[in-house]
């Protein structure tokens, strides 16, 4: 049986309304962003079915391991979230799991990536710094020099970024995006606007360690991606790495899938149909999270949807 969760919706000084889209019923006119599947101490979700209806995701990979495989890690290792950027994210920087481990009590580092659902004309997105080395981007965040450091690229719906840990970045103004990342919330921000002063003070800058873990890379940033059509379906991975493989699937009509892992992570980001697992029919609809674990032996994906699925 699937774990569907109940997402954890987070207000954000930056935050917005375009979550309705997606189905989601939202508490307030700021929210900026909805954790999918997380079992982050930051944001615990519920498990809206089964026999585990009402634990969290931390419980029942604490207390069910088998589910997931027997996955030798204390904590569940990914998360899933999406993000209504109203107004532009800070410009900040995570850590790698060597340096959050040492400096962030045991946390994982923060790998992520970044699908475009939506974006209005022009946003943008910041992807690393304008300098050929780590010297030069520390001077210019000494010097204050923000308006010549941080590299600024145009988006458009589709299209994809891995951003991994050292690479300074955020999310532009009317960007809407889904995001597959490291279970951490470790976040060192390098700008903010001037918001840390309209906060009082509670979004603080964290400098010194972005100056440490900032990385100057040269990178292809928007990753080409591989598609291939499967008994009707377009499939298109998106990026596979030690961190985590990252699937867009779009159905139509009905896809025997076979999982790659123990568990796969599973949002629908447009569309409704079913999922049929086991003999048993589940309806899904856009805005839904849900796991496929290892009991979970003969899946069915069946209707016009389309899906991201994430594994490790």
């Amino acid at each position: 049986m699937p774990l569907f969760l109940k997402p954890v919706l987070h207000e954000k000084i930056w935050g917005g309304t375009k979550l309705k889209s997606l189905g989601y019923d939202l508490p307030a006119e700021n929210i900026g962003e909805a954790w999918g599947i997380s079992a982050h101490s930051n944001g615990k979700c519920e498990v809206l079915n089964g026999p585990y209806k009402g634990q969290t995701l931390d419980m029942v990979w604490e207390n069910h391991r088998e589910l997931f495989g027997d996955f030798p890690s204390q904590e569940f290792p990914l998360m899933t979230k999406i993000v209504d950027a109203k107004e532009a994210l800070s410009i900040h920087v995570h850590p790698d799991d060597a340096y959050a481990y040492e400096n962030e009590n045991g946390q994982y580092g923060k790998s992520e990536c970044w699908y475009i659902i939506d974006a209005e004309e022009d946003a943008e997105i910041i992807y690393g710094v304008n300098a050929d080395s780590k010297d030069i981007a520390v001077n210019q965040i000494n010097e204050t020099d923000y308006a010549n450091l941080f590299n600024k690229v145009k988006v458009k719906p589709g299209e994809f970024y891995f951003i991994p840990a050292g690479t300074v970045h955020s999310i532009g103004a009317g960007v809407l995006v889904y995001e597959t990342m490291q279970s951490s919330d470790v976040t060192y921000r390098v700008y903010d606007f001037g918001r840390e002063e309209i906060a009082h003070h509670s979004r603080g800058l964290d400098q010194a360690k972005a100056k440490d873990v900032i990385e100057v890379t040269q990178e292809n940033i928007n990753i080409a991606t591989d598609t291939e059509i499967i008994e009707n379906h377009k499939r298109i991975q998106l990026v596979s790495n030690d961190f985590f493989t990252m699937v867009k699937w779009e159905i139509s009509g009905t896809l025997n899938y076979m999982k790659p892992r123990e568990f796969v992570l599973v949002s629908v980001l447009k569309g409704a149909g079913q999922v049929i697992v086991d003999g048993d029919i589940y309806d899904v609809t856009q805005g839904q999270n849900f796991i496929l674990t290892s009991d979970d032996l003969d899946t069915i994906f069946e209707g016009n949807y389309e899906l991201i699925i994430s594994y490790l």
